[in-house]
């Protein structure tokens, strides 16, 4: 990413889209572990905040017939992030886009990019705006990412051949085609609305024997019968206690509510199936890739909730070259990866040995505790 001074030129905070007191500030840093210390990118730096910031193109891109869409940048969650969203998004405007006001209400293009929240919600959203409904459209099957606290490549590819595919660090985790994986047009086939079940269609596939009869005496047994082994305390008397009775306990014979055994249905004719038939609002859409239109995306954004901050982001490219995005990854994102966790290990370690250490040191104090050297001699606090 730029330097500090070519940072705060190219990027602007909003100022207009929340309350300043809710807003987090970025820090332009190599983080904590790195491969280049003189390789910064954009981290968020305090809890519990709201992030926004904007960034121009250097020139619009436009979805001409032939031209794949490419979004590609690298998340470091070196907070080990809990609950947060860690996604860029691709921003139609031009000259009309309000960086200031730039925010969750903002219309996107593209939102793409990791999304963490406990445990169970860890996936990378991959959201295309369609503007024939007006809508922004999820993938309907989540795809996973990455949550360690290590630098990862997320790259998206849009082709015109109406077809996407996800990259992480470079290697292939979701491709497929547009209108399977999102809900850009209506079904081919709908439920003909003239047909419905037949008024005689057996659907039952058993049913109660007709032959099966109930036996005689069946509702005549008791649920529960006076414990024939129950004998009455020697020391029971009658005029204090009462009558004695003796406990009851479940009968064996008791079978419960009768019930007619079940046999095959010889009418069943099995689930019925409603007739289907084409949907006359289905028409394919060879445009569907073209989530920038003709007058182009002209901006690149991060419009984030994190509750634990100290995401970094960096190695950013928008192209409609995948040839020309893996070569920038080249030089920059994996030329760094090797150093960064070699740094990161380094660390791990001296923290595992931080910790042996400490826990070694309270198991001297409580071996000088059980051999009374602990210093307390019966009198509390003195001075």
């Amino acid at each position: 990413m730029e330097n500090a001074q070519t940072y705060t030129k190219r990027w602007t905070v909003p100022s207009d889209w929340k309350p300043k007191e809710e807003m987090g500030e970025w820090k332009l840093t190599s983080g904590e572990w790195y491969g280049d210390a003189d390789d910064k990118g954009l981290q968020t730096s305090e809890d519990a905040r709201f992030y926004g910031i904007s960034a121009p193109l250097t020139k619009p891109y436009k979805s001409d017939a032939g031209k794949d869409l490419v979004i590609q940048f690298s998340v470091k969650h070196e907070q080990d992030l809990d609950c947060g969203g860690a996604y860029l998004k691709l921003l139609p405007g031009g000259k009309s886009f309000n960086a200031k006001s730039f925010g969750g209400d903002t219309p996107y293009a593209v939102m793409f990019g990791p999304d963490i929240c406990g445990s169970s919600n860890k996936k990378t959203h991959t959201i295309l705006n369609y503007a024939k409904k007006d809508e922004n459209l999820l993938v309907k099957k989540e795809i996973r990412c990455e949550s360690d606290q290590l630098s990862h490549l997320y790259t998206l590819v849009v082709r015109p051949n109406n077809t996407f595919e996800v990259f992480i660090d470079n290697e292939s985790v979701r491709e497929g085609k547009l209108d399977d994986e999102f809900d850009f047009l209506p079904e081919k086939k709908i439920e003909d609305p003239d047909q419905s079940k037949p008024d005689d269609w057996v659907d039952e596939k058993r049913i109660p024997d007709p032959e099966d009869v109930k036996p005689e005496g069946y509702d005549d047994i008791p649920e529960e019968l006076p414990d024939p082994d129950a004998k009455k305390p020697d020391d029971w008397d009658d005029e204090d206690d009462g009558e004695w009775e003796p406990p009851m306990i479940d009968n064996p014979d008791f079978k419960g509510k009768w019930k007619p055994k079940m046999i095959d249905n010889p009418d069943y004719k099995g689930p019925w199936e409603h007739p289907m038939i084409d949907n006359s609002e289905y028409v394919y859409d060879d445009s569907m890739y073209a989530v920038c239109g003709t007058a182009g995306c002209t901006h690149v954004g991060f419009e984030l909730w994190q509750v634990k901050s100290g995401t970094i982001f960096d190695d950013i490219i928008v192209t409609d070259s995948l040839d020309e995005a893996k070569e920038f990854a080249k030089e920059t994102f994996f030329k760094k990866q090797e150093g960064e966790k070699k740094m990161f290990d380094e660390q791990e370690e001296e923290k595992r040995k931080a910790a042996e250490a400490e826990m070694a040191d309270m198991g001297d104090m409580d071996d000088m505790d059980d051999l009374g050297l602990g210093g307390d001699d019966g009198f509390g606090d003195e001075f």
